[in-house]
């Protein structure tokens, strides 16, 4: 098993083509640096394909995921990326609406 202690989710997307070093140049240019521990996910423009590059503090994994219907549900923001957490990140591999889960579906007094 592989250990994330922190998601991050870019929102440009990327060509499904890129292996390892052009996944792992992608991080670099937007965020900066591959965090040990860290996973990176990127879609391709029909998001219906998402790469998830992951530091594990010794190498990189790169995994591929293909919807067979559907899209992937994408984040829409103008930002370049946005952290996830962990339930998030299994809702959007999954392909579910990840947007209403963890802390940002919780329900308030208004």
């Amino acid at each position: 098993m592989i250990r994330i202690d922190s998601a991050w989710l870019a929102t440009a997307p990327l060509d499904m083509r890129a292996g390892t070093d052009s996944a792992l140049a992608r991080v670099v240019a937007v965020f900066g640096a591959a965090q040990p521990h860290h996973a990176y996910v990127f879609a391709n423009k029909r998001a219906n394909r998402l790469k998830i590059l992951v530091h594990d503090g010794i190498g990189i994994w790169l995994a591929a995921r293909r919807l067979h219907q559907g899209k992937f549900v994408w984040a829409s923001d103008c930002d370049t990326h946005r952290s996830l957490e962990r339930v998030q990140l299994d809702a959007l591999v999954l392909g579910l609406p990840w947007q209403r889960v963890g802390q940002a579906g919780v329900i308030t007094v208004v």
